[in-house]
């Protein structure tokens, strides 16, 4: 077959898929069907990490990062001021692991601090894992962030803001936090929460960049959000080995 022209190749292989010999091939937009009709979850990657929840105790860091919607070269961008927007990505990382146990993409505009809950409660539907402390930068710092976490039984170390100052009106552990980092200083207190644990967030988004690329491929909002979940699963299963 090697051999011969075009339009006997292309008979051979209409007789071999009619007769069931030779396996049908599926095109492209089968093929984006199927994988838009997955139902993928991150929260279940870290179940079979046996290692890691152990103790049923674990360490978060949480941040966010933004994914391009498109792959146009900022010299288009700047010259025709055409702006597609990004997307956001919020994960927490399980420190020990260096694993995604949760994942929310949103768009440009939702803030860092109001998916903290939503990661949160996504997380404690797992029976199999405690959180017992998160560690989150300034960008978390806010009293409903400190009451969601309380009422979670999470301890919460996140960095407050240099004009950060008590008030009745502030939930206690934040004060509290207020109180250390102004009292002992924010380097004491950094390495008391070891709080350089947080970098292992970015560690995961240099990761799934560098892997898959700073830019979705997808068109439709919600096929973008499918192929962002998509590579959060690849990417735990390659931390797995």
């Amino acid at each position: 077959m090697l051999s011969s022209s075009l339009q006997t190749n292309r008979r051979y292989c209409t007789r071999g898929h009619a007769k069931d010999k030779v396996p049908s091939i599926p095109d492209y937009i089968t093929i984006s069907r199927r994988i838009n009709q997955l139902k993928i979850k991150v929260e279940g990657a870290i179940i079979t990490d046996k290692e890691s929840t152990k103790d049923n105790y674990i360490i978060i860091a949480i941040d966010s990062t933004g994914i391009k919607v498109t792959n146009r070269g900022q010299w288009i961008r700047d010259r025709w001021n055409i702006r597609k927007g990004y997307l956001k990505i919020h994960i927490a990382v399980d420190v020990k692991s260096k694993k995604i146990i949760s994942m929310k993409v949103t768009d440009e505009h939702i803030h860092d601090s109001k998916m903290l809950p939503k990661i949160v409660d996504a997380i404690g539907k797992s029976k199999h894992v405690t959180v017992g402390k998160i560690i989150a930068d300034g960008a978390y710092d806010s009293n409903a962030v400190f009451k969601c976490l309380a009422d979670s039984g999470i301890l919460p170390c996140i960095k407050v803001r240099k004009n950060a100052k008590l008030k009745k009106t502030n939930h206690f552990l934040r004060n509290l936090l207020v109180i250390y980092q102004k009292k002992n200083g924010l380097q004491s207190w950094k390495y008391s929460v070891s709080y350089g644990q947080r970098w292992i967030a970015e560690t995961v988004f240099s990761c799934i960049k560098r892997t898959f690329g700073e830019y979705v491929y997808s068109i439709k909002s919600k096929n973008m959000i499918q192929e962002m979940m998509l590579k959060a699963s690849l990417y735990n299963k390659f931390a797995s080995y």
